[in-house]
């Protein structure tokens, strides 16, 4: 029993390594008639049941990430209705499939709304999430609601849909959408995943990630974002990269995967308009699972990168880009590693690498 609690913020640092903050069946004083406020990481949506079953009847306030959202492991109060509660955020770092199953009926018990925040991927069968399905499962059903975040991706199995919308399709389907501005981006990878990817948000856009950037990206400004995630079954250019540069100016974590070469592969020395990329706040890159032209766009003197840098690198890749060790103009940007991580089958020595990364510890 928490007597007198009124706002707690209960965080767990290592949550996405199993540890729950909670046991599967939570005691029965673990609960407040008092608090109004709670902030809390946590593993599973059982515990955002648990939370909401009653033990504390007074909370306005609930802000809630979760680790992964699974199918029910035991009967959990999930009927009652939760007509205090004025604000909730859930996001949850793992894909799920249950959105229809779990997340909508949970925010139909909340009466009162006033505030929501979403920020989920999920798996979904029939249809994108988009401004209807957000209107009909959702803000229909929350009729005092003010304020609505949200970023949501959703995915579909493309070999069982006969129809596939398009960008300006899913934008469309926002007109007159209450509460906020929304930004939509559509894509559909045929060669390797056979999926579509739709991603909604509100803008301006709070999340310190943005994930499954392609060619498609809708371009805005972004300085709340820290790690940033490229992939496409499309090339990405270098005037691509220097946009994302632009609109993640505080980006600090970056991870491109993309194994289709660049079709322009001009040099400063020859263009006069070619711009330097400048990061200024990176402290890790992740460019293992890529196609060559991407080692050399980060590594060559068309980056500038910013000291202590973590590294995760193609070792084959990057023999090739710098002709089994020999080119010097890759050194400058290599000196500035301090740790690197090997992709792909290492055949040379330690010798050859350290000689290129003076600073690096090399795992």
């Amino acid at each position: 029993m928490m007597n007198n609690l009124i706002d707690l913020t209960f965080y767990d640092a290592s949550y996405r390594d199993i540890v729950r903050l909670m046991n599967d069946v939570p005691s029965p004083k673990f609960s407040s008639s008092t608090l109004l406020t709670l902030k809390i990481k946590a593993q599973t949506f059982n515990d955002c049941l648990y939370i909401l079953d009653g033990r504390f009847n007074n909370l306005q306030s609930l802000d809630i990430d979760l680790m992964k959202i699974y199918p029910l492991s035991r009967q959990i109060e999930n009927q009652r209705k939760i007509p205090n509660l004025k604000c909730f955020n859930l996001s949850c770092f793992l894909e799920t499939s249950l959105y229809n199953e779990l997340i909508v009926p949970l925010l139909h018990r909340m009466l009162n709304l006033e505030k929501l925040g979403l920020y989920i991927t999920t798996q979904i069968e029939k249809r994108f999430i988009d401004g209807k399905s957000l209107k009909e499962d959702i803000l229909y059903h929350l009729t005092k609601m003010k304020h609505f975040d949200f970023d949501i991706y959703s995915f579909i199995s493309m070999e069982s849909q006969m129809s596939f919308p398009s960008q300006e399709d899913i934008q469309q389907t926002f007109k007159d959408f209450p509460c906020t501005k929304v930004i939509s981006c559509v894509d559909y990878f045929h060669r390797k995943r056979k999926l579509g990817q739709c991603h909604v948000y509100s803008y301006p856009f709070l999340m310190k990630s943005y994930e499954y950037i392609t060619n498609n990206f809708p371009g805005g400004y972004y300085p709340y974002v820290r790690i940033v995630y490229l992939y496409d079954e499309h090339p990405f250019e270098h005037e691509f990269i220097r946009q994302i540069s632009l609109a993640f100016p505080l980006m600090s974590r970056l991870t491109l995967i993309n194994d289709c070469s660049q079709n322009s592969k001009q040099t400063i020395d020859i263009n006069e308009n070619f711009e330097i990329i400048r990061y200024y706040h990176l402290i890790e890159l992740d460019i293992g699972r890529c196609h060559d032209d991407y080692t050399e766009e980060f590594l060559s003197t068309k980056t500038y990168l910013h000291n202590s840098i973590s590294l995760h690198i193609n070792v084959e890749s990057f023999a090739r880009i710098t002709q089994n060790f020999t080119r010097n103009e890759i050194r400058i940007n290599c000196s500035k590693v301090n740790e690197i991580f090997l992709y792909g089958e290492n055949k040379y020595s330690i010798q050859s690498l350290q000689n290129y990364f003076p600073f690096a510890e090399i795992d």
